[in-house]
């Protein structure tokens, strides 16, 4: 019989399938390949304005998991939807950036958002200094997260494992921090309160994984076929 982690670890398979693309950083994973790979992209990729200056630095010894509360119906809506975020939390709510380090989208794709040297922010009560913050884009009280937006958050969680020197055992919901959200929504939630999720991430871990930053005239085809639906 298969090797349970390993069927885990083979369903990941780079997000919109970037071998399509031509671009050897993120293969999709086969059976003759295991390891799970993809790209995080850079934030001049999606749009993102700087960052202002100041925040608080910080040092990452935790992850914590939000959910947007917005339906994403449309993926190909990802990347405006991540500066439709920056703008709200820098104009309105004062913030020196988006409030997350991170964001997976209903493919699987992800993205680098603030700089994870400096503690994000949330509208609730709890302190995020050390909290290494993924946002999974959607409402998760109104749609089901899909399989490879759980192996992204995965990935992106297994590379934090590595960058920040922490865990499993520190990943947590942003319901599990604060008792006054829904965040990240009954779905998802359901995948961290099974272990599911945690399990996802020492699978990689297990089996081996590469997260390799994502920029430029690579970077712009990737998001180019997301926005164009592929």
């Amino acid at each position: 019989m298969e090797n349970l982690s390993r069927r885990r670890v083979l369903k990941y398979t780079g997000g919109i399938g970037l071998a399509a693309l031509g671009v050897s950083a993120a293969p999709a994973v086969t059976s003759a390949s295991p390891a799970a790979s993809g790209v995080m992209l850079c934030r001049d990729a999606w749009g993102a304005r700087p960052a202002r200056s100041g925040g608080r630095p910080h040092t990452i010894d935790r992850m914590t998991i939000h959910h947007s509360a917005v339906a994403l119906p449309d993926n190909r809506e990802t990347a405006a939807r991540l500066r439709q975020h920056q703008r709200y939390h820098q104009d309105e709510m004062g913030w020196v950036d988006i409030a997350y380090h991170a964001a997976v989208d209903r493919r699987g794709n992800i993205f680098a958002l603030r700089d994870p040297a400096i503690a994000g922010d949330t509208a609730t009560d709890y302190d995020t200094t050390g909290h290494f913050l993924v946002l999974c884009e959607g409402n998760f009280d109104e749609e089901t997260v899909t399989d490879a937006q759980l192996n992204g958050a995965a990935l992106v969680c297994a590379w934090a494992t590595k960058q920040f020197g922490i865990t499993t055992a520190t990943l947590a919901s942003h319901r599990e921090v604060t008792p006054v959200t829904s965040c990240p929504g009954a779905d998802l939630e359901a995948h961290l309160v099974s272990g599911d999720l945690k399990r996802r991430i020492e699978d990689l871990l297990t089996a081996g994984f590469a997260l390799s930053p994502g920029c430029g005239a690579q970077a712009d085809r990737i998001v180019a076929a997301i926005e164009a639906g592929r």
